[in-house]
């Protein structure tokens, strides 16, 4: 059966990004396509776009959709364009009071009101196109509305007389929680009812916990971050509701982008390798050193980080354990990265105390993050959680070793490698502390002295394959359970 896919995000790739939520949402609508579905894509049309690259043209009809949240009215105008080789539609819903901003994400107090507008506006634009979605997939806190505006709004509209829902959470540290003495905006009048009424009598509305609640099926980025975010320490206080809901929720494993994301044929890379002519990795090293200004040679290893500087991504450990293991043993670190001041400074003072031996970039850049994976030996990801990761399925099919706290989607996806038996794709590491993460660059260390160890590790790592071809299955398996209903 061929289905009709509303997918609502608040980033895509190419279009614009801040994370790997727009890597996945940007690649499974393309799978989708790909598979013969009708997946259309939502995305708030923020100025950050760059409309002279993707060209969109705007949709005569619906220059003038008008949202209107309690006191607050919105006029959008909507634009479509397609994914870049793909017939992917995709529909920038603009609103220039609301997204033209120098960024996608702000601290505005209008924050809930820019995404709330944004999925009203998307599912009214839905209506007005005629498309009658069998399903609508709403992606983190920014669409996480749409199953109870569905409900409530949209209840008598007709193109959504078939269709069913489906919230993935792709991290649950971020839920848009906005103060209850704004829970007007929703509109919801006599259905205010349909709030959580704890959290109201607490002072706040949680966008992604109503999701939950009214989402007909939940979905996370790995089976592991599943089963984690309903405990205590990982469920960031939406446990319950996670565990009243656990029989609809599943985890799914990210795919990955080989036709962005492969040595073999890597835009960014001046030459090109698989696992029969690794000896161009070297090569790529030994230039990437002299165009960053390193000063050790290729035979030192050289670890890479391309990460948001935040306390998820372990950077706690690494205050001790960086400057530790680099004063014990000879190695060399490359790390791309933006994030809290405090981490900033930190990997700027460690490249000023390691010269020669550790760079320090900050920002992102799509070259050099693609640069990092094909030159670096090893890949370090010790994050305290980790709904899914993407870097270290890119590290293993750039031959570069990922070094991982076994958690959540890193968990899924490297294998500690066994000398023994010469299984495995990478180091993990258990236990949250600086001792576990210095045990696992030693580890990691030591196996790199001993080549034939390496290059099994490698060879099993650029063996594995994370398509989106597979994981796109697992999703049409929950649409086509719903759409049967």
């Amino acid at each position: 059966m061929r289905l009709g896919i509303a997918i609502l995000a608040a980033e895509a790739t190419p279009l614009c990004k801040t994370g790997g939520l727009a890597d996945v949402v940007g690649a499974l609508a393309v799978s989708l396509r790909c598979a013969g579905h009708d997946a259309r894509l939502f995305i708030p049309g923020y100025a950050a776009i760059d409309r002279q690259r993707f060209a969109p043209e705007p949709i005569e009809r619906l220059q003038s959709l008008t949202v209107t949240l309690g006191s607050h009215r919105y006029v959008f105008a909507v634009e479509q364009l397609r994914l870049a080789d793909s017939a992917v539609p995709v529909y920038l819903l603009d609103c220039p009071v609301l997204y033209g901003r120098p960024a996608l994400y702000t601290t505005d107090p209008d924050e809930h009101l820019r995404f709330l507008a944004f999925t009203h506006a998307a599912l009214l634009a839905c209506a007005r196109l005629g498309f009658a979605p069998q399903i609508v997939h709403c992606n983190d806190w920014h669409t996480a509305f749409a199953p109870l505006l569905l409900r409530t709004h949209f209840s008598s509209e007709p193109a959504f007389s078939g269709a069913h829902t489906v919230l993935t959470i792709h991290n649950i540290g971020y839920q848009g929680i906005f103060p209850a003495a704004a829970a007007g905006d929703l509109g919801l009048g006599p259905q205010a009812y349909l709030l959580h009424q704890d959290d109201l009598r607490a002072g706040r509305v949680n966008p992604l916990r109503h999701g939950i609640l009214y989402a007909e099926a939940l979905t996370t980025v790995s089976p592991t971050h599943a089963r984690e975010i309903c405990t205590d320490e990982y469920g960031m206080g939406l446990q319950d509701s996670l565990r009243a809901r656990a029989g609809e929720l599943t985890g799914i494993l990210n795919g990955v982008d080989y036709s962005v994301w492969d040595p073999r044929h890597d835009p960014y890379l001046p030459q090109h390798f698989d696992p029969e002519h690794l000896a161009v990795k070297v090569e790529l090293k030994r230039a990437f050193l002299a165009r960053m200004g390193f000063t050790c040679g290729a035979q030192v290893p050289l670890a890479g980080i391309v990460s948001r500087l935040a306390a998820q991504k372990g950077i706690d450990l690494m205050l001790t354990a960086l400057p530790r293991a680099l004063e014990r043993r000879e190695w060399a670190l490359m790390t791309l990265g933006a994030g809290d001041e405090p981490y900033e400074r930190f990997f700027a003072e460690l490249a000023a105390r390691f010269p020669g031996r550790v760079v320090f970039a900050r920002g992102y850049d799509d070259e050099l993050a693609h640069w990092i994976e094909a030159a670096s030996d090893l890949f370090l990801m010790p994050s305290r959680y980790e709904p899914c990761g993407l870097n270290q399925m890119y590290s293993l099919r750039y031959g570069t070793v990922p070094l991982v706290r076994r958690t959540g989607g890193l968990a899924d996806s490297v294998e500690h490698y066994d000398p023994a038996s010469g299984v495995g794709t990478g180091v993990v590491f258990n236990d949250f502390d600086v001792p576990a993460l210095e045990w696992a660059l030693d580890t990691a260390l030591d196996w790199y002295a001993q080549p034939e160890h390496w290059r099994r590790m490698v060879e099993n790592g650029m063996a594995k394959d994370f398509s989106w071809a597979r994981q796109t299955a697992r999703y049409l398996e929950i649409y086509g359970r719903l759409a049967a209903k």
